[in-house]
């Protein structure tokens, strides 16, 4: 509810107290005492420090695969970035606001400061895994993790050719769709490159569907300082994707 509805700690309290829809959604009954927004807090805490936000995301997975809305073949790849503040220095220099384990990243001549969320999506739009890293890690650093259980396909942008990736995708079987780029010392694409693109471009699309809807949900830049306070928050909106996403499947298919 929280992600969905981009609620704050105090708001969400607000609006299971307020309601009841909300109560019913979490299970409440009407006698019972609402959560604070302490307990929230606490919950995350616990949450990150027993490692247990990938023990939601696997039941997720689990439980959606068991409903059908999870395709076994094609992998679609992408990352977007996560702005963090820049923060303030005080004037004695001695404290400062800034996210020190974030990092800065140049795309289209602009400088972000800031993490990366990498995941890989069915070609239903369902986030089958992901990863989270600092914002100077190349979008290519995590493919090879988020598709190393695929049998069928792979799709993603140019940041991910590789010949060696290509050659060993073909090699196992695997359709590389990965859209192709010129090398050094070619002027423009071949015909066949440039067929190839057009086919995979709209399967390709499917995956940049789950960052649309985060940011349209209010998730533009990080709350907190910290990677994994952060890798965290990217965890629960990717399982509040996923279950968002999978009630309009099921929707459609009913």
């Amino acid at each position: 509810l929280q992600k969905w509805f981009n609620l704050s700690d105090p708001m969400l309290e607000e609006m299971l107290c307020d309601r009841i829809s909300f109560q019913r959604f979490a299970g409440l009954n009407m006698d019972q005492k609402v959560p604070d927004e302490t307990t929230f807090v606490q919950f995350r805490k616990r949450l990150n420090a027993h490692g247990h936000i990938a023990t939601l995301f696997e039941k997720t997975i689990a439980i959606l695969k068991t409903r059908g809305v999870i395709l076994e073949e094609g992998t679609c790849v992408d990352a977007t970035i996560i702005e963090s503040p820049r923060g303030r220095t005080s004037k004695d220099g001695l404290a400062s606001t800034k996210d020190k384990t974030a990092s800065y990243t140049k795309k289209h001549g602009r400088i972000y400061h800031g993490y990366k969320g990498h995941i890989a999506t069915d070609r239903n739009g369902m986030i089958k895994d992901y990863l989270f890293d600092t914002a100077s890690t190349h979008d290519s650093r995590h493919i090879d993790d988020l598709i190393e259980n695929e049998k069928h396909s792979v799709f993603a942008d140019s940041a991910y050719m590789d010949k060696k990736r290509k050659a060993k995708l073909q090699a196992n079987g695997i359709f590389c769709g990965i859209i192709e780029k010129r090398v050094r010392g070619q002027k423009e694409l071949t015909r066949a490159q440039k067929l190839h693109n057009r086919l995979v471009a709209g399967i390709r699309a499917v995956v940049e569907h789950p960052f649309a809807w985060m940011k349209n949900s209010g998730y533009g830049r990080t709350r907190y300082r910290g990677m994994r306070r952060n890798a965290l928050d990217f965890g629960l909106h990717v399982i509040a994707y996923n279950w968002k996403r999978s009630l309009s499947l099921l929707a459609v298919t009913a």
